[in-house]
């Protein structure tokens, strides 16, 4: 089944480039100029997976619309923006988007995140894997997470950021080491990322985020997952 891409870009010319790789990758797309059309693209469309400008004309811009479909799903986003001020950055990351590219950029470097995106949220066919640590448990093939019996949404990066860590209850993880385990070892990232998604699925899965107690920082070297 052919995916579709769903393009929230201003830029024509931007838009046109990305559009054109990602076809000849295999993909359907559908583009959208700016916020409001944007969500409207998204409800209509139902994309697999979008690539989403930060700096849209109008009263949405990029942040507006990221907020406004993670209040209704959990569909990969792909930030793509001009601005590089490491707070843009954060706040993305926080509302939920998976991954972030900065202008400018090629465009197989486009296609290539969005396949590394989409191959961590494909569910795989084999018989389901489950992944149990402390009271968490990880169902691998419907990507499905609960805490203490109760179902927790959690994105793509995070699911994966989780299972991550829940594999080897105790051992030591770098922030570099993190993103290879969710990214591939192909991506070219910005590793203090790691910490805004730990931010995040902390505040998912932790009864008292402050002071955690599944996912457990180490000082000057990344985190880990509880032993208990």
């Amino acid at each position: 089944m052919v995916k579709k891409i769903l393009i929230v870009e201003d830029e024509a010319k931007i838009m046109r480039t990305v559009r054109l790789y990602l076809e000849q990758g295999g993909y359907e797309t559908a583009w959208a100029a700016d916020g409001a059309q944007g969500l409207a693209a998204f409800r209509h469309e139902k994309p697999a997976l979008i690539i989403l400008d930060l700096n849209l004309p109008g009263d949405l811009d990029g942040l507006d619309v990221c907020r406004a479909i993670r209040r209704d799903s959990n569909v990969p986003i792909i930030m793509l923006t001009a601005r590089t001020e490491e707070t843009d950055r954060l706040i993305g990351l926080e509302l939920g988007a998976d991954d972030y590219i900065t202008k400018p950029f090629s465009p197989r470097e486009v296609v290539a995140r969005v396949r590394a995106v989409l191959r961590r949220t494909e569910q795989p066919e084999s018989v389901p894997e489950i992944v149990t640590a402390s009271d968490i448990q990880a169902d691998l093939q419907r990507r499905v997470v609960t805490v203490a019996g109760v179902p927790v949404e959690l994105t793509a990066n995070e699911f994966d950021l989780l299972v991550a860590l829940m594999c080897s209850p105790g051992r030591v993880y770098t922030r570099a080491q993190l993103l290879e385990a969710t990214q591939g070892t192909s991506y070219d990232g910005y590793e203090r990322t790691i910490d805004q998604h730990v931010k995040n699925l902390r505040q998912k899965i932790e009864l008292d985020a402050p002071q955690p107690r599944y996912i457990l920082t180490v000082r000057s070297v990344g985190y880990k997952f509880t032993e208990d």
